[in-house]
């Protein structure tokens, strides 16, 4: 199967409320150091006011979740969606013990919204980061990046104040959602769910490619899995965007492609009939290593990726 581009024109995607994204708070003097022991960035980095994507990851090197972190003045915000954030929380409970940090779910008393583009932050008087991976706080709303260079924002606080600036939830929340996991599928931004968590170590959902993991920060859970992987090249899936056909297609579905590569979905965004999706395929045509049962073969066609799944990120950063 050949790699083609997108032949179609971007359409204007839809903002708003994501109510499928939970948020988890992580407050007092230990918050960041507990951090830095759990997840696979760098959480010193968060002190600079750059919002950090991350791993959660089982002792095995297996994601449990991926958290988008915010640098928040109430504590340092979680993002991840909500049907992996109880297990997400009570997982990092039984590591507090005494370190002087609160885990609490501010998934009702907190708003995200998805912004595509700043003109609607600037119209109501909300700053935008200057950096290209940065956040930025005012009134306790607080706004940051997606991911380096990107031009869609999260914008974050308490539902009363996102509600005074004109943020009061979306008239299609189904629209929002879909629109918010298009665009992560073409930037190439990976997402677990519950279908999909703790199947994959973080490189094969890219997140060395996409400064998801810090080598040298120091130990975390899962580090010495996912240091083992990346410093020994044993990386044999990769994360890709495919096109499907129409079809009842799943999150956590197993397929084969024609050219005999097969895996999992791991995210999925309707386009039309048809569907756009990130899949975590093997890298050399083979039988999946006992995980997907063959079958038959899926007329999926491969579209680029802002980066190449193929590429090796160095193990030294």
């Amino acid at each position: 199967m050949h790699t083609v581009p997108d032949a179609d024109a971007a359409p204007r995607l839809a903002s708003g409320q994501l109510h499928h994204i939970g948020l988890l708070r992580f407050s007092g003097p230990d918050a960041g150091v507990f951090l830095q022991g759990q997840v696979s960035n760098d959480t010193r980095r968060l002190s600079g006011h750059e919002p950090l994507l991350a791993a959660y990851c089982t002792a095995q090197g297996r994601v449990i979740s991926l958290l988008h972190l915010l640098p928040h003045s109430s504590g340092i915000i979680a993002l991840l969606p909500r049907d992996v954030l109880l297990p997400t929380m009570q997982g990092l409970r039984k590591f507090v013990l005494r370190a002087k940090v609160e885990i609490a779910d501010l998934s009702e008393q907190f708003g995200v919204f998805g912004q595509h583009g700043a003109e609607a932050l600037r119209a109501v008087g909300l700053p935008v980061p200057d950096a290209v991976n940065g956040y930025v706080e005012q009134g306790g709303l607080g706004v940051g990046r997606v991911h380096t260079g990107s031009s869609r924002y999260w914008l974050i606080g308490a539902t009363e104040s996102l509600a005074e600036h004109g943020f009061a939830g979306s008239r299609d929340a189904l629209t929002v959602e879909r629109d918010w996991r298009l665009a992560n599928i073409h930037a190439g931004l990976p997402q677990v769910y519950a279908p999909s968590s703790e199947l994959f170590v973080p490189q094969m959902l890219n997140l060395d490619l996409i400064d998801g993991i810090s080598f040298t920060k120091g130990c975390y859970t899962g580090q010495e899995i996912v240091a083992r992987t990346q410093h020994l090249g044993r990386i044999k899936r990769r994360m890709f965007r495919l096109r499907l056909p129409p079809g009842n297609w799943a999150i956590g579905q197993a397929l084969r492609l024609a050219d005999g590569r097969a895996g999992r979905l791991t995210e999925l965004a309707p386009v039309d009939q048809e569907f756009e999706a990130l899949a975590v395929l093997n890298i050399e045509p083979a039988t999946a290593d006992g995980e997907v049962t063959p079958g038959e073969a899926v007329a999926a066609r491969e579209l680029l990726l802002p980066y190449s799944p193929l590429a090796s990120a160095d193990p030294t950063r």
